[in-house]
């Protein structure tokens, strides 16, 4: 008789959803990951990535909100967000600061830049965790923040192909994965980047079906 495997521990990892409302329709910054990856190839993604220790040292030049609490690690997740929004993106949400000394060569722009994240203009949209039947798992959180809170070119390291900014409409029709759809549907109904939710909703699964609680 062989014996169950025991589900993969997800990874704590954290995604910044910006949101354009200059146009009569939001639009969503996203990319396309590259075919030769790992997780969800070919698949539209907001940016972001897994947690890395040095967002556990690093400091923000501005708190985060109550409203942008996911719980234990928010600090962190947030400063991952926007780090990983940086790298991917080339955009950058920071004030003047000091990320602090022993930040690590995660921060090392942001150091020498003398900024720091802008905690405050995010809010807390939603969180996900993999299907336990994947091999790769996380425990994503999502943050939004307006568009008109970040700065840079929109350039990034590559890891993201088809950079833009996507109608909601549009980004809807792309090819991307259940959780994704459902935090853009969030957007749509009015929740995002200058709304607080009253509690954040959980996309998980049940038996690899799709449950929400809120």
């Amino acid at each position: 008789m062989s014996q169950a495997t025991s589900p993969v521990r997800p990874r704590d990892a954290a995604s910044l959803v910006l949101i354009d409302t200059t146009q009569a329709e939001p639009r969503i910054l996203m990319g396309k990951r590259h075919s030769r990856m790992k997780f969800i190839p070919d698949a539209f993604v907001f940016p972001g990535g897994k947690l890395d220790p040095d967002d556990l040292r690093a400091r923000p030049a501005t708190p985060l909100s109550p409203a942008a609490s996911f719980g234990a690690k928010s600090q962190a997740l947030a400063m991952a967000a926007i780090r990983e929004t940086f790298e991917e993106t080339g955009l950058i949400l920071a004030a003047p600061g000091d990320v602090g000394a022993d930040s690590g060569p995660s921060w090392s722009h942001f150091h020498g830049l003398g900024v720091a994240p802008r905690l405050d203009a995010l809010t807390g949209l939603a969180r996900a965790i993999t299907p336990a039947s994947s091999p790769i798992r996380f425990h994503a959180r999502f943050f939004a923040a307006s568009a008109n809170a970040v700065r840079g070119t929109l350039a990034g390291s590559g890891e993201l192909e088809e950079l833009d900014w996507y109608p909601i409409s549009d980004a809807l029709k792309l090819p991307v994965i259940d959780v994704t759809e459902f935090v853009l549907r969030e957007v749509l109904a009015g929740y995002g980047a200058t709304t607080a939710r009253p509690r954040i909703p959980l996309y998980s699964y049940r038996n690899n079906r799709p449950v929400i609680r809120a």
